[in-house]
């Protein structure tokens, strides 16, 4: 992996936002397509994902679930603007009740493209627990199989 495909995650303190930037080495309209089809989903976030719903388009819903660790998980939330292929902002319920708001922006690097996400949170000690709990790890981890799976569509 390049300098330049590198997760960095900021989250400033007192905040309720967390903020991942990285870079993807394939074009902005092929990470937007794989990043929203519910089809892809699956091969690219791992951990026996099933996707329930998935209706990327503003007042759609979308559902998925997925196990690790001896665990389900699941995922849902809605989709409140969807531009494609610059920027989609949905909620994202990650555990009952807790309900983050994603904006999700990609930039046209000249076939690579540059992901900012940025989630805020209900609080600062949920923004602090999902910090603390592996959220850098696991987007490293998903993030590096969307890489891998970009490169085998290109």
């Amino acid at each position: 992996m390049s300098e330049k495909n590198k997760l960095t995650v900021t989250a400033e303190a007192g905040k309720h936002e967390a903020l991942m930037t990285r870079e993807f080495d394939a074009p902005r309209d092929l990470v937007f397509k794989t990043m929203f089809s519910g089809e892809a989903i699956p091969e690219w976030w791992g951990m026996g994902t099933v996707v329930e719903k998935f209706d990327a388009k503003p007042g759609g819903s979308w559902s998925v679930k997925a196990q690790g660790n001896g665990y389900e998980y699941r995922m849902h939330g809605v989709f409140h603007d969807v531009q494609s292929p610059e920027k989609v902002i949905r909620t994202f319920e990650y555990m009952p009740g807790k309900v983050a708001l994603e904006t999700t922006t990609y930039e046209d690097l000249g076939g690579r493209t540059a992901m900012r996400l940025s989630t805020v949170y209900p609080s600062v000690e949920d923004r602090d627990w999902v910090v603390k709990n592996g959220m850098e790890k696991g987007a490293n981890w998903t993030y590096d199989r969307l890489e891998q799976y970009l490169q085998s569509k290109k």
